[in-house]
C-alpha cells in the first residue's frame, strides 16, 4: 500500500500491536478508529520483535518500526526511533506521543511545525531499588519535558492527572480528560467456567505492578472447594519480565487457581461470561480498561484505591474499592460483590456503558484534533 505524502496524525509510543497492554490498546483503538473516519494515521514505534515488519499497514494505520539495539528492564535502546519519528513529524500535522516514553523529550523537540499532543497514561513503575528509583525519576523528567512543549495534554481522568507525580507540570498545560477506549465484551459463552461455585477473574499483564499475589492470598483464604480463580494475561512476552514464578508459588498446589495465559478475540468475551466478580488488585494503575469492560458485561469489579484506577468505580457507583496490598479487605469486598443482586448488576452495566461505551473517546479525540488544527482551544 502506498504511503500518503502527508499524515494527519503521527502517533509515537514504544510498544505497539501485537504487543498487548492497556496503553498499546488505547493507542491502537484510537488510531484505527480515526483511520476508519478518514484520518491519515501513522504510528512510529519500536520493532520489539525482530520478526515484525519495519513498515506495514494494519487496519488503515501505517505502522513504522525502528530496530532495537539493546533492552534495559522494561525499555530498550533504539537510536533510530526518535530519528524516524522526526521524519514522520515533518510529514504530519499533529504528533501524538503516549507517555511514559523515554524518547518523548527528543521527539517533542524534533516535531517541527506539527502540533503536539501528549497522552499521559501513568507514571512509570519499577520494583523497589536504588537503580529503579533513579530510572523512575529520569523517565519522569523526560515526560515533564514533553508535557512542557505540548499544545494539549490528555489523561484518562482528572483524578489520574492530579494523582500523578508530574501533576505540577501537567496543571500548567491545557488538560483534556478522555477515558481510555473500552470494548463491549458481551455475548460470550462461559467456556472457562468449572462448576457452580464462585468464579473470580483477573485479566491483565502478569507483572509485579498488578498486585496479583495479594489476590491469590485473598482467594486462598476462602475455604470453598467449588470456588475458582481465573488469572488471564500474558506472562511470556511482557516488557521487563513477568513475576509468574512468584505467583505460581503463591498458588502452590491449590487446584482452584488457574492461569489461562493471554486471551484474544472471542476468548476474552468467554472469560467475562465465566466469572461472577472481577478483581483489579494493582499497586500501580491509571484507569483499568479491563475493569470497565467487566462492568459493561455486568460483572462488579473490586479495584484498589489509587488515583485513576478508582475513577470508574467512583463515577458509576458500581463495584468496591480496597487499599492496595490488603488481602483481607480484598477478600471481604469480593464476597460482598459476589452477592450483588441482578438488578444492581444491570444498573451498573448500564451506567458503565453510558459513561465509557461506544465511540465517545473517538469523538473527543477528533474534536480536540480539529480544534488544534483550526487554532481554537480544545
Amino acid at each position: 500500500m502506498l504511503q500518503p505524502h502527508r499524515f494527519d496524525v503521527t502517533v509515537m509510543l514504544d510498544y505497539y500491536t501485537p504487543y498487548v497492554s492497556g496503553l498499546t490498546e488505547a493507542a491502537r483503538l484510537t488510531a484505527e478508529g480515526l483511520a476508519g473516519r478518514g484520518w491519515k494515521m501513522a504510528v512510529v514505534c519500536a520493532q520489539h520483535d525482530p520478526a515484525l515488519a519495519r513498515h506495514e499497514v494494519i487496519n488503515g494505520v501505517h505502522v513504522f518500526r525502528a530496530p532495537v539495539l539493546a533492552r534495559v528492564s522494561r525499555g530498550f535502546f533504539s537510536p533510530q526511533l526518535p530519528l524516524l519519528a522526526r521524519r514522520l513529524a515533518a510529514r504530519s500535522d499533529i504528533v501524538h506521543i503516549h507517555l511514559p516514553n523515554p524518547e518523548a523529550a527528543l521527539v517533542a523537540a524534533f516535531r517541527g511545525s506539527a502540533r503536539l499532543v501528549v497522552t499521559h497514561h501513568i507514571d512509570v513503575f519499577l520494583p523497589r531499588g536504588p537503580v529503579n528509583r533513579f530510572g523512575m525519576r529520569a523517565v519522569d523528567e523526560v515526560c515533564k519535558a514533553a508535557v512542557r512543549k505540548a499544545d494539549l495534554v490528555i489523561t484518562n481522568s482528572e483524578d489520574q492527572a492530579r494523582g500523578s507525580r508530574i501533576w505540577p507540570t501537567i496543571r500548567r498545560r491545557r488538560l483534556l480528560p478522555i477515558p481510555s477506549p473500552c470494548v463491549d465484551r458481551n455475548g460470550g459463552a462461559p467456556r472457562l467456567r468449572d462448576g457452580d461455585g464462585l468464579h473470580i477473574g483477573f485479566m491483565g499483564r502478569i507483572t509485579v505492578d498488578k498486585g496479583i499475589e495479594y489476590l491469590i492470598r485473598a482467594f486462598r483464604s476462602l475455604d470453598d472447594p467449588l470456588a475458582r480463580l481465573l488469572i488471564a494475561g500474558d506472562y511470556t512476552t511482557v516488557a521487563g519480565g513477568s513475576n509468574i514464578a512468584q505467583l505460581r508459588a503463591e498458588a502452590g498446589d491449590d487446584p482452584r487457581v488457574r492461569f489461562t495465559g493471554l486471551l484474544r478475540g472471542d476468548a476474552v468475551r468467554d472469560f467475562y461470561a465465566s466469572i461472577d466478580v472481577f478483581a483489579l488488585p494493582s499497586i500501580s494503575e491509571s484507569f483499568g480498561i479491563v475493569q470497565v469492560e467487566a462492568m459493561m458485561a455486568g460483572i462488579p469489579p473490586v479495584a484498589t484505591e489509587l488515583p485513576g484506577s478508582r475513577y470508574p468505580v467512583t463515577a458509576t457507583g458500581f463495584g468496591r474499592l480496597v487499599p492496595p496490598r490488603d488481602p483481607a479487605a480484598l477478600r471481604e469486598a469480593l464476597l460482598e460483590m459476589a452477592g450483588l443482586p441482578a438488578e444492581d448488576r444491570k444498573a451498573g452495566r448500564e451506567a458503565a456503558t453510558k459513561l465509557f461505551g461506544g465511540e465517545s473517546f473517538l469523538d473527543a479525540h477528533e474534536e480536540a484534533f480539529r480544534r488544534l488544527l483550526s487554532g481554537t482551544r480544545p
